[in-house]
Order: structure tokens, then sequence, then C-alpha cells
């Protein structure tokens, strides 16, 4: 049984049968499909040749799976650099990349970040074929946006959409939040991860990242103005620089009398579970039982807002931790220091 679905026109009127004259609202209707249609081949012809198939060999390790595997990734860059997502090139022991015109070349891992779920590679050759970052913040819900990538192996699927929803969030494979992601209605499948979600102008405003299944048309997408905050720090050091205090904590409620007595905004905070030996943490007093409710005079609703503000800024900057001990609210000294 042929497994595709062949689409053929509708029984009716034939080719040859007479027709009156389109309504004037329908030819203005076809007069705006044509307009997006011409939108989408262009962006297409300008910016498919810079996306690329990237296939990955990971060793293979007893017990548990290995060998191939890989995603999509476009040139972003003149001298090769390719923006891709870090759950298809991470741990890969060898990486490849396909481009559109049959060229496959050999990539080097530059750095990845788990907790954004980017990645940089880098190939020898230049290329002329580029996909230019746009600005993800000048986005509107009800925008159009096409997707690029090679989903289950077919090179240079184009599908189109538009913009759901703006400012979501979801966690990152590390377990880390990440912010102000893009949801669209463009399909994506296995294959789009690390794609290009380009505006009509052929800007790219979102790496393609995931999909929620068994829903259909909710796909995410890392929105292109945090990649520009990360990919810098990929180029230069490998990894992103995060400052880090050294305690392992939970999200926990507090009591309604401990958060007006302790003129608290919010009503949660970050249970200290442990506090490794040594660490920033440790030299500045913290205990486990402590719960976190602000840092550098910043709330701390919970275990997200500290991550969001332990940047790299922080690193070797003295700021202000405070607890909730018992019924004791203190105010500690912290240095934090970079992540290992």
């Amino acid at each position: 049984m042929n497994p595709y679905l062949i689409l053929s026109e509708g029984e009716g009127r034939t080719a040859n049968s007479p027709s009156s004259a389109l309504p004037a609202d329908t030819v203005a209707d076809a007069d705006l499909l044509d307009a997006y249609s011409r939108a989408v081949s262009s962006v297409v012809e300008r910016v498919a040749p810079a996306v690329v198939s990237v296939e990955v060999h990971r060793r293979r390790t007893a017990g548990q799976g290995g060998g191939g595997g890989g995603g999509s990734g476009f040139v972003f860059t003149p001298d090769g650099f390719i923006l891709t997502n870090s759950h298809v090139a991470h741990g890969a022991t060898r990486t490849e990349v396909a481009f559109p015109d049959g060229r496959r070349l050999r990539a080097e891992l530059v750095g990845d970040d788990p907790e954004t779920d980017l990645a940089v590679l880098r190939t020898d050759a230049a290329s002329q074929a580029v996909a230019p970052l746009g600005d993800s913040a000048a986005l509107r819900v009800g925008q159009v946006v096409i997707a690029i990538g090679n989903p289950l192996g077919f090179h240079s699927t184009v599908t189109a959409g538009v913009v759901s929803a703006l400012g979501r969030s979801f966690r990152s494979v590390s377990g880390r939040l990440i912010d102000n992601v893009i949801q669209t209605d463009a399909a994506l499948n296995p294959g789009n991860s690390g794609g290009p979600l380009l505006d009509s102008r052929g800007h790219v405003v979102g790496v393609n990242t995931a999909v929620i299944l068994p829903a259909q048309g909710i796909c995410f997408a890392v929105a292109v103005n945090t990649v520009k905050l990360v990919v810098g720090q990929l180029i230069a050091f490998g990894h992103v620089r995060r400052a880090r205090i050294g305690v392992g904590g939970q999200n926990v409620s507090l009591p309604r009398l401990a958060v007006r007595a302790h003129r608290l905004i919010q009503p949660s905070g970050v249970l200290v579970t442990t506090v490794e030996s040594g660490s920033p943490a440790a030299r500045a007093g913290v205990q486990p039982g402590d719960i976190i409710v602000a840092f550098d005079a910043q709330p701390v609703h919970g275990i997200d807002d500290l991550h969001r503000l332990l940047t790299g800024d922080r690193i070797g900057a003295a700021a202000t931790i405070a607890v909730v001990r018992k019924a004791e609210r203190l105010e500690l000294s912290i240095t934090a220091t970079e992540t290992a």
C-alpha cells in the first residue's frame, strides 16, 4: 500500500467548464495570498542555502544507545559559524554538516550551552549564504513566521505559520528554565531542531527547539535576542559564564505569618537542602534549613529566580543574600564564583 496520500483535484467542474467572473472580494483575497506566497518564496530562496543538516556520531556505551543522530542548523556568519541546538550537538564524537548544494563538511563544536539549548559549530569553509540575525523584541503575536529545516531526513523542508504567543518558558534538558521563548504553529518535526525561525524579511527571529506532544501546532523556538547573548560567549569561551553560590534547594511556600513579619512581597522562597563545603554559600554562613528569600535586594520566589539572578556579571561581585532562619531574617554577605 502506498503510504502517501495523493491529493487530486475535486470532482465537479472540469478544467474546460465555463465559469463566471470572480467577485471583486475574491480577487482581492487571491492577491493577498499571492503576496503571501511571494514573500515566503523570497525568504526561502535567500535563506535556504544557509540551512544545513547536522549529522552527529556519538560513542556507544554499554546498555545505552549511541551511534548517529542529528538535526538542523544554519550559517550565521560569513566565516562559517553555524548555530544549532545543544541537544543536537552535545556529546558528539564527530559532526558533519550537509549543505543544500551537496557539500558535506566536517564541523567542530565551538561551544554549547544546555541551559539555553544552543550550540555553535564551525567549518573550515567560508560561506556566501548567511542567515542574518534579526530582533525578536520586534515580533508581534499573529505575525507570519517561516521555519526551514530537515525533518525526518527531508532536506530543506519549509513550513509557515504565525507567532502564537511570546514570552513563553520551557525547561531545557538541563532542567533550567528558558525564558522569552517564541510559540508558533509552524509545523516542526524531529530533525527541525536547530533550524531557523524567520520573519517575512528573512531575518532569524528564533532557533527551533521543541514541540509539545501529543498536541499539534504547539512548537517553540529560542528567541534570537537570547541567542545573541549566548553565542558571543560560546565563541569566546566555549561555554556561558554563570555565577554559582553552591547550594541545593527546593521551592517552598512561606507561612503567612512569616511573610508579614519579614515584610516580604512574595509568599515563597528556596529551602536550602545542601550547602557545598567551601562554597560561597558556606563561607557566607548559609545553612541547610534556611529559606532564601532575596538575592542582592531582588526577591527570590523559587529556584528559577535564583538561576536568573546568578548571571556572569555576578562572578566575583559582593552581594547580599537574605534568608529566613527559624523566626529570624538574616542578611548575609556573599561573593559568587563561576560555575565549573
